[in-house]
């Protein structure tokens, strides 16, 4: 006859012993690839930084990425924020800066890019998202993302730097069927760009 005192205490050595083995597995899987995970992530941003200035590294490698970014941005520390800016005959000409604000399913993550007398929108791109794929995930598609390039920033009304047409004045499309994500971009960016602009402006 089998103990029972002693099969349940077996039963939880074998559970504690299983446990410890696979957090120790997994462990050491995410330390192994800890390092790749951080590369590809300031692969990223480096891609997109690229992208907000309208630089093309012509390539997916990292490698080159790295060396495109190097060679043409540069960065400093605003408050808590991290701002990136390129230079062209030792003058800076455009500076790009984090955007962030809430959409209908989450908060998004992005970059906007400005000329240095704060005159023209040369671009922006997305970091992260939550919103519907085939709807207002659309926002990553260059379509919507390349209309954002040269906007004057000199023509707002109330700080609507952005505005969808067929309002006065409009300048973009938004994306058929997703108002509601459209309109958080129009209004986030407008926020962030003015918010730049009067607060961090004024520093540069």
């Amino acid at each position: 006859m089998i103990n029972s005192k002693n099969s349940f205490v077996y039963t939880i050595l074998f559970m504690i012993l299983i446990t410890a083995f696979f957090t120790f597995l997994l462990a050491g899987l995410n330390h192994m690839t800890s390092d790749a995970i951080a590369l590809n992530e300031e692969t990223d941003l480096r891609s997109t930084i690229l992208y907000v200035f309208d630089i093309n590294p012509n390539s997916n490698d990292p490698k080159i990425i790295e060396e495109t970014f190097d060679k043409y941005v540069e960065s400093k520390q605003i408050g808590d924020e991290t701002i990136y800016y390129i230079e062209k005959n030792g003058e800076i000409i455009a500076y790009a800066f984090p955007v962030n604000g809430v959409a209908l399913w989450g908060s998004i993550q992005a970059y906007a890019s400005v000329s240095a007398d704060f005159t023209e929108l040369l671009g922006i791109d997305f970091i992260s998202h939550n919103e519907t794929p085939g709807l207002g995930g659309r926002i990553t598609e260059e379509w919507f993302k390349e209309q954002f390039r040269g906007l004057d920033l000199t023509k707002s009304d109330n700080e609507e730097y952005i505005k969808y047409r067929p309002a006065p004045n409009g300048n973009v499309d938004a994306i058929t069927g997703a108002t509601i994500t459209s309109n958080a971009v129009r209004d986030i960016f407008n926020e962030n760009i003015h918010e730049f602009i009067n607060k961090e402006g004024g520093e540069m």
